[in-house]
């Protein structure tokens, strides 16, 4: 497997184009890792065999970093250029990961349009204050309610709906009372 892993990243390294992995590429090299880290545990570190094995350790887990971080920045610049990733030559993993970026490049690119276009993607939409239902008790004359626009004036039985901000301070001062509403 070290030869396997030696030439795919060789082959990474020398070219610009994402280089084609088997399938399984990254499983068998988990157990190749595994198995190379289970074998040197069960050597005594002085032996000739227990020194090798962790100098081998030690490159394989320099390749493999090497080689996922260059496959990632490829594919990277791949998406953000808008490329199509070639499917045929990512791994099962890669292809997942590379999956969910999708929405998120798309997200990008729409974002990088939309300001280049002068306009904004931010949805400014004005949240209406909630609203009470009320039942006045005595008379009221009009008022400016938190949402600034103007309620009333009111007789005693009236019923109406004022923001929150405001009915919470009339029910407090005893000018009316909360109707339940059911539906």
């Amino acid at each position: 497997m070290y030869d396997d892993l030696y030439e795919a990243w060789r082959k990474e390294k020398e070219s610009a184009e994402i280089q084609i992995l088997q399938k399984d590429f990254y499983t068998k090299l988990a157990f190749y890792v595994k198995k190379i880290g289970k074998e040197s545990r069960m050597l005594d570190e002085k032996t000739t065999r227990a020194r090798l094995l962790l100098q081998e350790s030690q490159n394989v887990k320099k390749l493999v970093k090497e080689l996922i971080l260059l496959r990632y920045e490829k594919t990277i610049k791949k998406m953000m250029t808008g490329e199509l990733l070639p499917k045929e030559g990512l791994t099962e993993e890669e292809e997942k990961i590379f999956g969910e970026l999708g929405p998120s490049v798309e997200s990008f690119h729409a974002l990088l349009k939309n300001v280049l276009a002068g306009r904004s993607l931010r949805m400014e939409v004005e949240e209406e204050p909630k609203k009470t239902v009320l039942r006045f008790l005595r008379d009221i004359p009009a008022i400016i309610g938190a949402d600034m626009k103007t309620y009333g004036p009111f007789k005693p039985e009236d019923v109406a709906s004022l923001p929150s901000e405001n009915a919470k301070i009339l029910i407090k001062q005893g000018v009316a009372v909360e109707v339940e509403m059911k539906y």
